[in-house]
């Protein structure tokens, strides 16, 4: 139940941020869509006790990223479960218990993934020049999701707490 909530409301994020790309796009405000997924991806990374499980939640939040905005396959799927490995290895120093330090985990983790991204597309892509054209929306996207983060860390702190209870009864329950 809780992999399933946490892959509903990754998708469900992921179509807010489309529709976020199109509102944006009107008002001239290109570069500024924040990345609605990748909160959700270091607080996996924070909170999620079981590697297995937080890996594969980050692997398929990538995968169904690639797939619904048109990414070349495996593009996000790498990046994502990148961010969720490096923010599980901060986490161990870090809590994202304030709201300056989730804007300021977002934020960071906003620019690694804005380079891994642009890295790869600039190795692997067939437009070497793209990479070098999209370098100028790094910072925006960065500050627009540093922005959102907040809010993204508390719907994914409620879920994981609602299914937390689930999950330790169930848990009984089988014993």
């Amino acid at each position: 139940m809780r992999n399933a909530a946490f892959i509903g409301v990754g998708l469900l994020l992921i179509l807010i941020q489309a529709n976020l790309y199109r509102l944006i796009g009107r008002f001239e405000l290109h570069g500024a869509t924040p990345s609605l997924v990748l909160p959700l991806v270091i607080f996996l990374g924070v909170h999620e006790t079981s590697t297995v499980r937080g890996a594969a939640l980050s692997f398929v939040i990538g995968y169904l990223l690639d797939i619904l905005a048109s990414a070349p396959i495996g593009l996000f799927t790498f990046v994502m479960v990148l961010v969720w490995l490096l923010s599980r290895a901060a986490g161990v120093r870090l809590t994202a218990q304030t709201v300056l330090t989730r804007i300021s985990l977002a934020f960071g983790f906003a620019l690694v993934e804005s380079f891994v991204v642009l890295t790869l597309l600039a190795i692997f892509g067939t437009d070497t020049r793209r990479p070098l054209e999209m370098v100028s929306i790094v910072l925006p996207r960065a500050l627009a999701t540093a922005i959102c983060a907040p809010v993204i860390f508390s719907i994914a702190h409620k879920l994981h707490q609602s299914t937390a209870v689930a999950h330790a009864s169930g848990g009984e329950a089988a014993r």
